[in-house]
């Protein structure tokens, strides 16, 4: 059976993306692996043992297109209200609280947020299969 470990994105800024996933998820730096024409940062916490790769390209000034094949990474928390007002405090932005019932049964609740890249996250409610 093959195992999820990790998601790599690219940014442009290490600092900005360790500091945002830093304060919105709890991430902190697992490894720090420096070439010479790239920089990888694998971020995590004692939540799962899932990792978010950071691929930081030295020299690279221009922001990333993320096209429109990209969609968005997701947490689950435990109190996606808490998490929201906590976000919106901090100045990061969160969109718009959803409550998605499409059969009229509340199945998700959530949030998305943007990080410094323009990386959607979306941050769910736990329950369910949210766990």
């Amino acid at each position: 059976m093959a195992k999820m470990i990790h998601s790599m994105i690219r940014v442009l800024d290490e600092e900005r993306s360790v500091a945002f996933y830093g304060q919105a998820f709890g991430l902190k730096v697992a490894q720090r692996l420096d070439f010479e024409s790239f920089t990888l940062v694998y971020l995590a916490n004692a939540e799962t043992g899932f990792e978010l790769e950071l691929t930081i390209n030295k020299g690279r000034e221009q922001p990333y297109e993320r096209g429109d094949g990209y969609g968005h990474l997701a947490v689950s928390v435990e109190d996606v209200d808490a998490e929201h007002a906590r976000l919106s405090a901090a100045g990061l932005a969160p969109r718009k609280l959803v409550d998605f019932a499409p059969g009229g049964e509340v199945i998700a609740r959530f949030f998305f947020i943007a990080d410094p890249d323009g990386y959607e996250i979306e941050v769910l409610q736990r329950g369910g299969r949210y766990l």
